[in-house]
């Protein structure tokens, strides 16, 4: 009888330990509770008072320990949501990894003229089509910000796209609580109603705080709204280290607990049970060029540290991977994809979005968004880990085989080469005489035609005409809403 014996399942990582975690949760109660947080909306102020927060100089809360381990308390450690194929679903629960793309970037490097331009409503849906075809993106958010509709309602509009386009779960933005509202109606008509939604959501809202220490009119009604409707949301800031958050990476971790904690009170405060998940995108500010950059290696080192943080609070996590600051799809954006997506994986964050950013986030890039899918079945190969039992370990067929002999015409290679053995899809393992007969085409020549063919020829589940006439009729009618206005498209 063998005793104890432990097993590896998953390649294990971790960035802090469990004291360091609670000298960082500590210390955001302090801030919390010393510094304070503004809060921008009276009802929100209201909310906290009467919970028990002491409110100065009209709008500067200070939040209680004990208030915020009460609604840690209630705030669900899981969230299911899936997407309108109800058997795509993603369980964002304790070490489960799922991959999806960015949102609301300006600028797309086009795939046919690689001329850097705005996005329109067909990027988007090409983005959702992408995202549909990739096998090993799990969840989607829109990739762009579509610049050929109105500004007060180009949300409903890509909603509209990314759910023409893909049946996988979404992640969502939202104007403000209107359009979030708009948005809930929408997706409550795709699934035939507000029942089907609460069973597993459509989508998550996604909700940010202002850095430093600021929670905006818009964003707090978008919080106590999605609480009331039972929206899953995530409130998670974008601090900059040296910038808007201390220069000081324990410092940032702090001020972003801090921030994520505020509006996890206000939603138990609104509803008890809403569910929040927590995270941000954590990163430094480039002193030379001043910008947030995406693949400095201290984004998934915070990421990977706040994954640790939030996973000893029993919350799901939002994570960043797969994004850089190169311009366009080279060395420079593998190197950072790859990095950022095996730390993220190994962290266990439950959704790890930004796949396919390029330029600090100012590109959405679909070339980055392909070949970021086939960084991702990578990874995904190296977290299945090794089994080791009697079958895996081979002894039987080792002696078979004997000193000198071979293991192709082996049954037990015939039963565990296409479990065991990772297969490419883009990457090329071809002798260099194979390769040059095909070509000789670089890995980013091999992504772009699979960008155009998917673009051109996948073809997406398509709505039922009935429920599309439906969405259509709820973002005319959110257009109508600001036409006296003078609305204008962003073009």
């Amino acid at each position: 009888m063998r005793t104890n014996y432990q097993t590896n399942a998953t390649p294990l990582f971790r960035v802090l330990t469990d004291d360091q975690i609670e000298d960082i949760y500590l210390a955001a109660l302090e801030v919390l509770e010393r510094t304070g947080t503004r809060v921008y909306l009276e009802e929100a102020v209201s909310l906290l008072r009467d919970a028990g927060c002491q409110v100065t100089d009209g709008n500067l809360v200070r939040i209680p320990s004990w208030l915020v381990k009460a609604c840690r308390e209630t705030t669900p450690e899981r969230v299911v949501i899936a997407g309108r194929d109800r058997s795509k679903r993603l369980a964002l629960e304790y070490n489960q990894a799922y991959f999806g793309t960015g949102s609301d970037c300006p600028f797309l490097l086009d795939p046919y003229t690689d001329e850097r331009r705005r996005y329109t409503f067909q990027d988007i849906y090409h983005a959702a089509k992408l995202a549909e075809a990739l096998p090993h993106i799990d969840f989607h958010m829109s990739v762009g910000l579509t610049s050929d509709v109105p500004m007060k309602t180009y949300d409903r509009h890509q909603l509209l796209a990314m759910l023409q386009g893909t049946t996988k779960p979404l992640v969502i933005t939202a104007v403000n609580k209107q359009g979030l509202a708009d948005q809930y109606e929408m997706a409550c008509a795709v699934l035939g109603g507000a029942e089907e939604f609460a069973r597993a959501p459509l989508f998550v809202v996604y909700i940010e705080p202002s850095s430093p220490l600021s929670n905006t009119k818009e964003a707090l009604e978008k919080v106590i709204y999605a609480a009331e409707t039972g929206i899953p949301m995530i409130y998670t800031p974008c601090p900059i280290c040296g910038a808007t958050a201390p220069a000081t990476l324990a410092g940032i971790l702090v001020q972003c607990l801090a921030e994520c904690l505020t509006g996890l009170v206000l939603a138990q405060l609104a509803r008890k049970g809403a569910s929040v998940i927590i995270g941000g995108v954590v990163t430094i500010m480039d002193m030379a060029s001043t910008i947030m950059p995406y693949g400095a290696p201290e984004l998934p080192l915070l990421s990977a540290a706040m994954t640790d943080v939030a996973k000893w609070l029993r919350l799901p996590m939002f994570s960043t991977a797969g994004c850089g600051d190169s311009k366009v799809l080279d060395e420079q954006a593998a190197i950072e994809s790859s990095l950022s997506i095996a730390i993220a994986a190994l962290s266990g964050a439950n959704l790890i979005h930004d796949v396919g950013y390029l330029e600090a986030g100012l590109v959405g890039s679909l070339d980055m968004l392909v070949m970021s899918d086939e960084v991702i079945s990578m990874v995904k190969r190296i977290m299945r880990g090794i089994t080791v039992d009697r079958e895996h370990l081979a002894i039987e067929v080792i002696d078979q085989v004997g000193p000198g002999g071979h293991f192709l015409a082996e049954d037990h290679t015939l039963r565990h080469f296409r479990t065991e053995f990772w297969q490419p899809r883009l990457m090329d393992r071809s002798r260099v005489e194979t390769w040059q007969a095909a070509g000789a085409k670089p890995l980013r020549q091999r992504v772009r035609e699979k960008v155009l063919d998917l673009i051109e020829h996948f073809a997406p589940t398509p709505i039922p005409a009935d429920v599309e006439k439906k969405l259509k009729a709820i973002v005319s009618r959110a257009d109508q809403r600001y036409a006296g206005e003078g609305e204008k498209a962003l073009v």
